[in-house]
């Protein structure tokens, strides 16, 4: 039977914990490597499932990966050949469209199976090959997607959505076409400058970074190198959300201040105010929960968008959070028609929501839970099952959880390690 968290709520979680490596770094940054001409070393990577299957298609190419640590990965693509990439493989990850830049890049040609990921909603592919044509790629749609290029060529390119992996399969390509690319309407999330922080140390040269703009002067030879993938913001935004809902104590120790400002925004609305302290994120006891207005007394909205904004990946914690605090919001996931469909779940634990549609709903807090026997659907929605399990003054069984474990390494130990009542069903730990 696929193993299910056992959860018994009502504790108040108290230490310190330190969030593992941005996975939707991680990704892109082990993609990259196809472009390098060594061995490159990366530290910090979370060790989940999304990594391990990245890291299967890599080798499936020819790739020599090895782990030196438990979180960090060597990566030679020396000997990588243009393979056909495994469909059982891609079907696994979202991400395994991220492989489609680089090889074309390295190669000349790619035969790419449709990616899989979380269903939370139609998850376009236009905006990549859009880009890549741009940069001179032939695109034929098939069973699988198949791109060509005899050469590829820089070029001013205005990306028709802020898409965050169409930016970085756009980046890994424009480094390795000759010439000057500008990617307009870029995405700019925290992952995705930690990708161009990696492609920098390979050499090659991007002006831009952190803004929605890119310049890369592309065809430069890319030698080996090293980096450290940054912190994830979303699984800190994750335990923000814990310590909150169930009125702990929690220490965030190793955070990138820069990376959480419309985070911290968005909590506050919420009457959830951790301090900072240097790279350490302390989420005091005793929160005040109480949603704030907006002035004039009108009902106050949360609404997610493209970095800067309030991350999209945040919005199913946001509305567990919302659940515990006095007042009403309104939360308008603009991303994902299907995000939001989870929040049945949450009623059923005695949550008091509206689906208003696919995109909005409307919370009423403070509303006591109760466990109850729920399905993680997808990462973040199972995170935010997590917390209302951890909130509830009862005891919960979460199946599915290979979902959550695609995006929290070892989430059940380090909870525990905060005073967390949470097993595995089939009584591994």
């Amino acid at each position: 039977m696929p193993p299910s968290f056992s959860v018994s709520g009502g504790r108040a979680l108290k230490g310190t914990i330190r969030p593992a490596g941005n996975k939707n770094a991680a990704l892109p940054i082990l993609a990259a490597t196809l472009l390098a001409d060594g061995p490159c070393r990366v530290d910090n990577v979370p060790h989940i499932r999304d990594v391990e299957t990245m890291l299967a298609l890599l080798a499936h190419l020819g790739a020599d990966v090895r782990w030196l640590g438990p979180n960090t990965v060597e990566v030679n693509t020396a000997r990588a050949e243009p393979r056909e990439l495994d469909p059982a493989l891609c079907a696994r990850i979202r991400a395994s469209i991220l492989l489609a830049g680089p090889m074309l890049a390295r190669f000349g040609r790619v035969s790419l199976p449709p990616p899989g990921g979380d269903v939370i909603g139609r998850r376009r592919v236009d905006t990549h090959f859009l880009a890549l044509e741009r940069l001179g790629a032939e695109v034929t749609i098939g069973a699988a997607y198949q791109l060509e290029a005899k050469s590829l060529a820089g070029a001013d390119i205005f990306l028709d959505e802020t898409s965050v992996t169409a930016t970085e399969n756009a980046l890994m390509a424009a480094v390795a076409a000759r010439g000057t690319t500008t990617l307009r309407n870029a995405a700019c999330e925290p992952h995705v400058q930690d990708l161009v922080r990696f492609l920098s140390a390979l050499g090659a040269s991007v002006q831009g970074v952190g803004t929605n703009t890119l310049t890369i002067e592309g065809g430069a030879p890319l030698a080996a190198a090293g980096c450290t993938v940054g912190p994830d913001h979303i699984e800190i935004g994750s335990f923000i959300g814990l310590a909150a809902v169930t009125n702990g104590a929690i220490t965030i120790d190793g955070v990138r201040a820069e990376d959480l400002r419309s985070i911290l925004l968005g909590f506050e609305r919420l009457g959830v105010r951790p301090r900072l302290d240097g790279t350490q994120l302390i989420v005091d006891a005793g929160q005040e929960r109480r949603i704030r207005p907006d002035l004039g007394g009108h009902v106050p909205k949360l609404e997610d968008g493209p970095w800067p904004a309030f991350p999209a990946d945040l919005m199913s914690i946001a509305i567990v959070v919302a659940s515990q605090c006095e007042g009403i919001l309104l939360v308008f996931e603009k991303l994902f028609e299907s995000r939001l469909f989870f929040v049945d779940k949450l009623i059923g634990m005695g949550a008091r929501i509206v689906l208003c549609d696919p995109h909005r709903a409307v919370i009423a807090g403070p509303s006591p839970l109760h466990g109850g026997v729920v399905e993680s659907p997808d990462i973040r929605a199972g995170m935010a099952m997590l917390l209302a399990a951890l909130a509830a003054q009862s005891d919960s069984v979460i199946h599915n959880i290979g979902q959550i474990e695609r995006g929290y390494e070892r989430i059940d130990e380090r909870l525990r390690a905060l005073g967390a009542a949470i097993e595995r069903a089939d009584g591994t730990k």
